[in-house]
């Protein structure tokens, strides 16, 4: 999760940055912080954050979700794609 940290931060009480905060992200709501400006095509994807749909997000951003903002083109290896989901699913711990 570097990678993302250059963007997100992770942290229960962390503050967005270019990106929103990640704490706690798997299973809520996509576009759930009201702190965060999401893309008109984030806000409109109505999805929870769960595994296939962190892992097809975390594959191919653009593709996924068509129109959102985030300039991540991807991460082609399904071992790197898991071992962020499961950072995420431990709270950044």
């Amino acid at each position: 999760a570097k990678r993302c940290a250059v963007c997100h931060s992770f942290d229960k009480d962390g503050a967005n940055k270019i990106g929103p905060n990640l704490w706690n992200i798997v299973g809520a709501p996509t576009a759930h912080r009201e702190d965060f400006k999401y893309s008109e095509a984030m806000a409109g994807f109505n999805k929870t954050w769960g595994y296939a749909e962190r892992d097809a997000y975390l594959t191919a951003p653009k593709e996924y979700v068509p129109g959102n903002k985030m300039a991540f083109a991807g991460l082609k290896k399904e071992a790197e794609r898991e071992n962020v989901i499961a950072y995420l699913k431990s709270g950044g711990e």
